[in-house]
């Protein structure tokens, strides 16, 4: 688990602003559950047989009433637990976003931590394939909104758990006659959820991998009528992507249509968004029968993609710096630096005394576009001096109750105040 510090932090709320005017311009609501969950809720959601059940949730037993829990490895079975307790989709369904932090015991790499924070997209409620595709149009969008290029889409169709059966059977064939040729995970996996084999990473399997039995020739009419309707969508709007047969996901709750968006300049763990249509999680953990599609994407591996295209600087602290020296200018500076808050402007006044050399410094480093400076004599005359930090300007002096109005010019357009008078010369030593 990591920190995040001031000036990464500030990349951190430029990406949350964008992914929230993001979601709203589709129609998502916010939707913020709690870190902890019965632990019952996801070995129910995300299967017995998964990574992320066997050996990454963060469990513990609660010493006080001896309730299991754990604290959240995701978010949708949470959404969905809160949708059928709070009884949302009574009378419409519901396009609900969540964002926040995740929990998972794993092996830490490149944008990869075990505390990590995921955007996601819920659309409950829905059946056809024309949500599924506006989730893909969505994704794409942000990537251009984040300057982001070099991610494509892998697409696939899992089909119904009917079609899924049907091929199992057959996948399980294929791997007992090639039992030999399995790596341990694979074998522990190939009576308990033989799809996760083909999810493997290992090398050495890619080829036994490449032959197994496809899911794709066991979908039905219905299920291959969804997965074209999708991909017409993709097609109408101009989205490239290709079909991987052998995407299934890493939870059992998935159907039909399943997706990711993946890079290869995240290493050899590549994927940046996963989602796909889960319609029979609700009725899993007790609900009725509701259709439902959506996607996780996790923020540190957007900031890491970011961060490739720009130089990392550090965040202005503020707008407005204000130095003071003096008795009566450092009374002044307070009603000053309040004052400028009023008028909706970000000031830091400066505290710890010094020259007004040294002041000066700080006003620099803090990142402020200007400095408001108060001396004796300014306070004497209710005055303030301004100096623009950022481009060579004159410096100019203005009575205090015009100084929020000039600052405020001079912060927003390219206008210089004319000088009520010439700054007297003033040693900085």
């Amino acid at each position: 688990m990591n920190d995040i510090l001031p000036d990464e932090a500030a990349l951190w709320e430029e990406l949350e602003e964008t992914l929230r005017s993001w979601l709203q311009s589709y129609g998502y609501r916010n939707m913020r559950t709690p870190l902890l969950e019965p632990t019952g809720l996801f070995r129910r959601a995300i299967g017995e047989a998964t990574d992320i059940v066997e050996k990454e949730m963060y469990s513990f037993v609660d010493e006080l009433n001896g309730e299991a829990l754990t604290l959240r490895p995701e978010a949708t079975a949470s959404t969905v637990r809160a949708a059928i307790q709070h009884n949302l989709l009574y009378g419409s369904p519901q396009r609900l976003y969540y964002l926040g932090p995740m929990y998972r015991h794993e092996r830490p790499q490149k944008g990869r931590y075990r505390q990590f924070h995921q955007v996601g997209a819920e659309a409950l409620g829905y059946a056809g394939p024309d949500v599924d595709a506006e989730l893909l149009l969505m994704c794409a969008r942000l990537w251009g909104d984040l300057g982001l290029d070099d991610i494509k889409l892998q697409l696939n169709s899992i089909g119904s758990p009917e079609e899924r059966l049907k091929h199992r059977a057959e996948l399980v064939q294929y791997l007992q006659a090639h039992e030999d040729e399995l790596d341990a995970d694979a074998k522990r996996r190939m009576h308990t959820n033989p799809l996760r084999v083909l999810d493997s990473k290992n090398p050495l399997m890619q080829p036994l991998i490449e032959s197994a039995p496809r899911l794709l020739d066991h979908l039905g009419e219905a299920s291959l009528a969804h997965f074209e309707g999708v991909q017409q969508v993709l097609k109408d709007v101009g989205i490239p992507y290709s079909i991987n047969p052998r995407m299934v996901r890493g939870l059992d709750y998935y159907n039909l249509t399943v997706f990711e968006w993946v890079t290869d300049r995240l290493g050899a763990q590549g994927t940046v968004c996963g989602g796909g249509r889960y319609d029979g999680l609700f009725e899993q953990i007790g609900g009725k029968p509701t259709p439902a599609c959506g996607f996780a994407m996790g923020l540190e591996r957007l900031l890491a993609l970011m961060q490739e295209t720009r130089a990392l600087q550090a965040a202005a602290q503020c707008e407005v710096y204000v130095v003071h020296q003096g008795g009566a200018a450092d009374r002044m500076a307070f009603r000053v630096a309040e004052e400028l808050r009023n008028h909706g402007l970000s000031v830091m006044q400066h505290c710890g005394g010094g020259s007004f050399k040294s002041q000066m410094k700080k006003a620099d480093a803090s990142g402020a576009v200007l400095a408001v400076i108060l001396g004796e004599d300014e306070a004497a005359n209710d005055e303030a001096s301004v100096k623009h930090l950022r481009v060579e300007r004159g410096q100019v002096r203005v009575a205090r109750a015009s100084l929020p109005d000039t600052v405020t010019r001079l912060l927003f357009t390219d206008e210089e105040q004319e000088p009520v008078s010439e700054l007297p010369k003033r040693s900085l030593t």
